[in-house]
Order: C-alpha cells, then structure tokens, then sequence
C-alpha cells in the first residue's frame, strides 16, 4: 500500500483527506507542523508528501527543502498561496506539483496518482537500460536514473527526472508540448504549458552551462521542445 504523509495544520482538511485517502487503500500519517512532519519523513517512509506551505513554526518551503536534502519522494503541495512567485518559489525548492485551496479532492488525488507514478521506475528494455548519454556539460546515465554534472551527482526532483527521460530518449526529434504534458504528467493534461516553462527553466539552470542561451535543451517556439547533444 501507498504510504501518505498528510502536513497540515487544519483539523478540517486534515480529516477530509485522511476519510478519502484511506478509503481508496492508501496509509496515512498526518504532521500538524513542519518539525513533526521532518520527524515523521525519517521514521514512517512515505512514498508521497501533501504539504501545505503555511505552517505554525515554519514555512513549508523550509520543509521541502528539508525533505530534498535526503530524499526524492513525490511532495504534492497543497495551499492557499497562489501567486505564480509563490509557486515557482515551491517548485524550485524540490515540490512535484501544486495545487491550490479551496480544491477539489478529485483533482488532489489525481495528481497524487500521477506523483506517484511518475515516481516509480520506468521499466524498458536491455537495449534501453544500457544507454548513458554524454554531452560536454553532463551526462545521462537511463539506467541508474542519474546526472553526472563535473564529476558529481546532479540533484534532480521525479518530475524534473521524468521530463529529461522523455527527452533524451527522443535524442534530436522535435517533442511537442502536449506529448511531454501527457507523459510526465498524466492524459488528462495537454494545456497547461506553464509547467513546461517553469521545469524545463529548472533543468536548464542545473545543466546548462549558459542557461540563457541554452544548448541541449531547445524550445521551439509553440510546438515543444527538443534535446540536442
């Protein structure tokens, strides 16, 4: 079963996800504030975080933040901030997904889904599982699912991880934007481009080596994207 650590200080919200989260077989932790919630991270594992961002003794970007330096769980955030700074401000510091409140639990526990998936290992063939792609700022190991960047592991969220796969694996062809929606966040999306901009501006400033001028991670102005070598 899927474990879910539920971070919120709202009693109401907390029983609300906590009654539909077990009635679709997940477990569920909840943590009242971000010290509980970093406590609770190392002793319950959980394969996935819904945390909100306005927390009694820290901000939840302080908690992601303290997630990321160990682990690479899905963390779904879930909050009533809803300016576009604020949420590439949560995104930056290592969050999947956001979803704003008021929300609907429908929409919640499909992103959860999505989190999830996108977070477990993508299976492929021998042929596939050999392949490691070497440009001159990084290199791409498929197999082990990491980022060699000057000699040392790049630090990459399963979104930001899922979204390169997608492209290194269509090495030089054109990726439109609805297709990389589709496959890194689920059939349901196929509009929301901001997304696209917000992660693939993450891959870029932990790649790149001029992240303005980027050259293996190419867009094409409003059809998609395309990894060069």
């Amino acid at each position: 079963m899927t474990r879910v650590l539920v971070v919120d200080d709202e009693p109401q919200i907390v029983r609300a996800l906590v009654i539909n989260l077990k009635a679709r077989r997940y477990e569920v932790d909840a943590a009242p504030d971000g010290a509980t919630a970093l406590d609770m991270a190392v002793n319950r594992h959980p394969d996935v975080v819904i945390l909100d961002l306005g927390l009694p003794d820290m901000d939840g970007v302080d908690v992601i933040r303290g997630l990321r330096g160990w682990t690479r769980i899905p963390i779904l955030v879930l909050s009533a901030r809803h300016t576009s700074d604020e949420k590439v401000e949560a995104l930056d510091a290592g969050a999947d997904d956001y979803v704003t409140k008021p929300f609907g639990m429908d929409e919640l526990l499909a992103r959860l889904r999505a989190a999830v998936r996108r977070a477990e290992p993508v299976g492929g063939s021998t042929e596939d599982e050999l392949v490691v792609v070497d440009t001159e700022a990084f290199t791409v190991d498929l197999a082990a699912k990491k980022v060699h960047r000057d000699g040392k592991d790049v630090r990459l969220t399963p979104t930001e991880w899922h979204l390169l796969e997608v492209l290194v694996r269509n090495c030089g062809r054109l990726v439109s934007q609805k297709q990389l929606l589709q496959e890194v966040w689920g059939p349901s999306y196929g509009t929301e481009t901001n997304y696209l901009r917000v992660y693939m501006a993450q891959l870029r400033r932990k790649l790149e080596n001029d992240p303005a001028h980027p050259k293996h991670f190419v867009t094409e102005p409003g059809m998609g994207y395309r990894f060069e070598r």
